[in-house]
């Protein structure tokens, strides 16, 4: 395959993953009405394992399972905090706000990456990173009616949206987590953690439910959503995840965290079609969080940053990267 044609094929991937999370979060807010986050979250990666784990044993034969037994405490934790936490927080988030501040929230993960870089490794950002992630966190306070009313009838969204940032701390455990397994590749860890984790998010999703902090689903609120759920466990958190690590390789790591901008976008015109429109605040919050997307992908270009950026998605060397072009 020419270079052109893989371009286009990586191009076409990371639009295929930003749009699938889009859909994502527009979908769960439906979902939630039936299937509590606890729960949600255990049937989402039980039915991502399902799509994983055929494509392990297809592609990689035996191998996986010997490296599974081996680490398999160490996985199971990297992977709960990657699934049970992050996703239970962020479907808790959701449930309290709207799925268009969820997805800007979720854009900004590379700055919000380099900051606990700053805060655990010693590592200091540069000043046009300080520079968009304070851009982000306004926008993020602008979406969620903080600094001016954004909700319908102007009611803030903060609490939901605060649940949702703090989930972002459970998703980049994950991602730095997976250096110290760089002897898997993308495909290993992803499948590999999710299958480890599934034993904790059972155990989770009982004792919570146990505590009275979560309710069972029933089979008809499982009946009414099984569509949106089978979307979320097979085509968000597996089909999506493989396309946008394709094209971190075909077009490098930092070209790849741009198309993270689509994602809020992709919510907006979404919702648009549904004939949701979005509030004078929503659109100026997310203006606000897509430019410090885009600079801070420009900035990472221009110091040929490509392995500081990989940083925020999955390692260089778990992926099997490149230099980010």
């Amino acid at each position: 395959m020419n270079k052109l044609n893989t371009r286009l094929l990586g191009i076409a991937a990371l639009l295929l993953a930003s749009f699938s999370w889009g859909g994502m979060f527009l979908l769960s807010k439906g979902v939630l009405a039936q299937v509590g986050p606890a729960w949600f979250t255990l049937i989402r990666y039980a039915i991502s394992a399902l799509v994983l784990l055929p494509l392990l044993l297809a592609l990689r034969g035996p191998e996986p399972w010997r490296k599974l037994r081996a680490r398999a405490a160490a996985l199971s934790l990297r992977g709960f905090a990657g699934f049970g936490l992050f996703s239970v927080l962020l479907l808790t988030g959701l449930s309290l706000s709207v799925p268009s501040h969820g997805a800007v929230v979720m854009a900004t993960v590379p700055m919000s990456t380099q900051m606990l870089r700053w805060a655990l490794d010693g590592i200091r950002p540069s000043r046009a990173t300080l520079a968009t992630s304070a851009l982000a966190l306004a926008g993020v306070a602008v979406v969620s009616g903080v600094l001016l009313p954004s909700a319908a009838g102007g009611i803030s969204t903060w609490p939901g949206d605060a649940l949702a940032l703090l989930s972002t701390l459970g998703w980049v455990a994950y991602t730095r987590g997976a250096a110290r397994f760089a002897d898997l590749d993308v495909l290993e860890y992803t499948g590999l953690t999710v299958l480890a984790s599934l034993p904790l998010l059972l155990v989770g999703a009982l004792l919570l439910t146990g505590a009275g902090l979560a309710e069972m689903p029933s089979v008809a609120g499982l009946a009414a959503t099984w569509h949106s759920l089978l979307y979320v466990g097979a085509i968000s958190s597996a089909v999506a995840v493989l396309a946008f690590n394709y094209g971190v390789r075909a077009l490098g790591a930092v070209t790849a965290t741009a198309f993270l901008n689509f994602v809020p976008v992709s919510v907006l015109l979404i919702g648009l079609v549904l004939g949701q429109w979005p509030t004078l605040a929503e659109l100026a919050g997310t203006a606000m969080v897509v430019l410090a997307l885009l600079l801070h992908t420009l900035a990472s270009q221009s110091q040929g940053a490509g392995k500081t950026a990989a940083d925020n998605l999955l390692p260089t060397k778990l992926c099997g990267l490149e230099t980010g072009a």
